[in-house]
């Protein structure tokens, strides 16, 4: 069976093209059935190589049912992208909103620094709130009260005894109108400006929020925390102590409430906000 099959493969023929006016032989060639199979295979596979490497460096891929076009791939690029930075940006609001947790319920946030200050705890309630603020609709009424003689029978100086540093260099473009829930001043200032922190106090908070950008809550003696919020950057972190006129923060133009490179700063004494421009000349 197998020489019957080896001879049929190996049988010769004469492939012959004859004219077909004076059937005169135009041309011959020797075939057998293995040289028909073998050439035809080694060109199919040239054929089917050669139609691959078309399609895979050419654009005649995209007309393959299944196959992504370019810009659906780039497309999908883009979108793991932004699925990336939204992630970031929750783990950042819930790390912001665990602080402000830890604060209010009296505890120190793990990342904090620890300070040496004779800082007692204090009850804690909330007020109303305009919409400029970190905490939307509530802010902290009372924070941790300082003495400022360091015994128990010192007094404690009043806000007409205390001396503010003016946190930026600038002109006043919007001032402070509790009817219109604006709790503080607006200050435009050069480019790049250095804000300062206006008393010496510790940072409370200092990270960003997405209606005030980057904002930076800093507690000071007498029951006064000040804010300063749209920053561009922040030079300060919780915990940190910061002393008057140091640098906290670069004036920015961050955060979806903020229409221009400028300073919004707040000024709150036990819970309740005061007009910076009465305390400050600014």
């Amino acid at each position: 069976m197998k020489k019957k099959l080896f001879k049929k493969l190996s049988d010769r023929y004469r492939l012959i093209i004859y004219n077909d006016t004076t059937f005169q032989s135009v041309w011959s060639m020797k075939l057998t059935r293995l040289k028909v199979f073998t050439v035809t295979s080694l060109l199919s596979a040239v054929i089917v190589i050669l139609v691959i490497l078309l399609i895979a460096t050419t654009g005649l891929r995209e007309y393959i049912p299944g196959y992504p076009k370019a810009e659906y791939r780039q497309l999908l690029v883009q979108t793991a992208l932004k699925i990336d930075s939204l992630e970031n940006e929750l783990y950042k609001r819930d790390q912001f909103f665990y602080g402000i947790q830890s604060i209010i319920s009296g505890e120190v946030p793990e990342d904090n620094l620890v300070v040496e200050s004779s800082v007692e705890p204090s009850a804690v309630e909330f007020e109303e709130f305009n919409h400029d603020s970190v905490f939307q609709d509530k802010l902290l009424a009372e924070q941790t009260s300082l003495s400022m003689g360091g015994s128990s029978g010192s007094r404690r100086l009043s806000l007409s005894q205390i001396h503010f540093f003016v946190p930026v260099k600038g002109v006043v473009t919007n001032s402070f109108n509790a009817a219109a829930d604006h709790f503080g001043v607006d200050l435009v200032s050069e480019p790049n400006a250095r804000i300062s922190s206006v008393m010496n106090g510790t940072v409370i908070f200092a990270g960003w929020t997405v209606e005030t950008g980057y904002v930076i809550y800093i507690q000071h003696d007498t029951d006064l925390v000040s804010a300063y919020k749209h920053n561009s950057q922040l030079l300060k972190s919780k915990g940190d102590r910061v002393q008057a006129g140091e640098a906290v923060a670069i004036i920015g133009n961050t955060g979806t409430l903020s229409t221009g490179p400028h300073l919004h700063f707040e000024l709150w004494h036990n819970g309740s906000p005061l007009d910076p421009e009465q305390y400050i000349d600014f």
